[in-house]
């Protein structure tokens, strides 16, 4: 019971720790908690698309309590040496991005973006290595202005991000707003505006029903209208989990049962000796009950003592998972190979409360048996 309860909450830990983590990339690292765009960019993402009254909407946002960051999109080649392919292009505001997203600070080497350097920009990693390009490389960007004419400029590397997501891995490039106006005839509006609350304990649905409000005439939806899949796997998490609780200690529960019905017949002459002087069944019941909770409160120290530790431990330090899984994916969103614990209440009361009520399940027909039992029968058995 020690080494179940110790498991399950390290196990729960660890399943929060990739939920908070894996919401934590889509959401900071990308795509915020909610994006807003004009009606059918998503369906077909063009450079005529634009949310044109953006500084306003900007201003509507911040005194809701919202942080929010426009930015630019728009598709090219991307050209250096003997290689080439497809990129999209991302033009950020250096200022208002960092407060929406920490994408600034998933750099694999180099430098984020400067604002003094318009020239300077930041790579996917994957798309680095299509480019076979590395720090203050030259690239050269193709592609079509939006008055129609070629756009075309030379562009050097400050720097490469980490994993971030599939698309950003395979196709990011990131330059600053103005050098992407300058690059694509864009003078006016923005492609998408992020949004990410202030307070992040408000609800996510009512903080999208304010940002619909606000973004009257366009489309506004939360990340997990965006990603209905991941949301979807993420909302059913607590449901696997309760389950694996239920299994696990199932099996647990069999070993207690097993376990208390051996007491009990090692024991019958004395429950006989018991119910002849006048203890009643229910009494009896009541004691090898009591019995049970006795052993539960003492395996739930132990399991408390070891697990909690634990789980805390690699909540700091995390386990690097990088030999066996390497960059892992899902659904496009990217997750560190360094797996980190999230420690919260409920990762030592589920475990307990569910040792509690499998063990008292378990041992009811153990003590109906001892109860029932006629004292005749129990002082001659054998």
């Amino acid at each position: 019971m020690v080494f179940a309860g110790f498991i399950m909450i390290f196990f729960l830990a660890l399943m929060d720790g990739f939920i908070y983590i894996f919401e934590r990339n889509i959401v900071k690292m990308n795509m915020g908690d909610i994006q807003i765009h004009a009606e059918g960019y998503r369906d077909d993402p063009d450079l005529y698309k634009r949310i044109e009254p953006y500084k306003g909407m900007l201003k509507k946002l911040d005194d809701a309590g919202f942080y929010a960051a426009p930015r630019l999109t728009g598709f090219g080649l991307a050209a250096t040496g003997n290689s080439s392919t497809g990129v999209q292009l991302r033009g950020v505001d250096t200022v208002l991005e960092p407060m929406v997203t920490e994408i600034d600070r998933h750099i694999m080497k180099g430098s984020y973006l400067d604002i003094n350097d318009p020239h300077g920009v930041v790579l996917g990693r994957s798309l680095a290595r299509t480019l076979n390009i590395d720090i203050d490389d030259e690239v050269i960007i193709v592609g079509q202005t939006a008055d129609g004419s070629m756009a075309n400029d030379l562009y050097h590397v400050r720097g490469v991000f980490k994993a971030v997501g599939a698309s950003v891995d395979s196709s990011g490039f990131f330059m600053v707003d103005a050098a992407f106006r300058d690059l694509m005839m864009v003078p006016n509006g923005v492609h998408e505006i992020t949004v990410m609350r202030k307070d992040q304990k408000e609800d996510l649905t009512a903080a999208s029903e304010r940002v619909v409000k606000i973004a009257s005439g366009y489309e506004a939806k939360n990340w997990k209208e965006l990603q209905p899949m991941i949301a979807e796997l993420m909302a059913t998490t607590d449901a696997g989990m309760v389950i694996f609780l239920f299994i696990f200690y199932g099996a647990v529960g069999m070993i207690v049962l097993n376990a208390t019905l051996m007491s009990v017949f090692e024991r019958i002459r004395e429950f006989g000796v018991m119910k002849a002087l006048g203890v009643s069944p229910y009494q009896i019941i009541f004691l090898i009950l009591l019995e049970s909770v006795f052993q539960v409160t003492f395996a739930c120290f132990f399991a408390l003592l070891f697990g909690i530790p634990v789980a805390l431990y690699y909540q700091e330090v995390g386990m690097d998972l990088s030999v066996f899984m390497g960059t892992a994916s899902l659904g496009g969103v990217a997750f560190d190979p360094t797996w980190y614990t999230l420690v919260e209440s409920k990762s030592f009361t589920t475990p307990v409360i569910y040792m509690y009520i499998i063990t008292a399940i378990a041992v009811i027909y153990p003590a109906i048996k001892a109860a029932v039992i006629s004292p005749l029968d129990a002082i001659h058995h054998r």
